[in-house]
C-alpha cells in the first residue's frame, strides 16, 4: 500500500461531498482525506490506486489535482 498526495481545489466541506462518490468509488483506494486548511488544499490517498486513476477520479467530480511528493 502506498501514499499519495495531490494538490487540488477542493476547498470546503461542500467539495469533500461532491468528491466523495468519486473516490469512494475508485478501486484501490482504501482511505483519503482533503487538507483543507492548507494552503494546497492536500488530499493524501492510501492505497493501490494510481495517481492517474485518483486525477481522473477528482476530474470527474469537477475539481483538479495535481500529483506532488510524499
Amino acid at each position: 500500500m502506498s501514499t499519495l498526495k495531490f494538490k487540488t481545489n477542493i476547498k470546503c466541506g461542500g467539495c469533500v461531498s461532491a468528491v466523495t462518490e468519486s473516490l469512494d468509488n475508485t478501486p484501490g483506494i482504501y482511505n483519503w482525506q482533503v487538507d483543507t486548511n492548507n494552503p494546497d488544499k492536500i488530499l493524501t490517498v492510501e492505497g493501490d490506486a494510481t495517481s492517474e486513476a485518483v486525477i481522473k477520479a477528482v476530474q470527474t467530480a469537477g475539481y483538479t489535482a495535481t500529483e506532488v511528493e510524499a
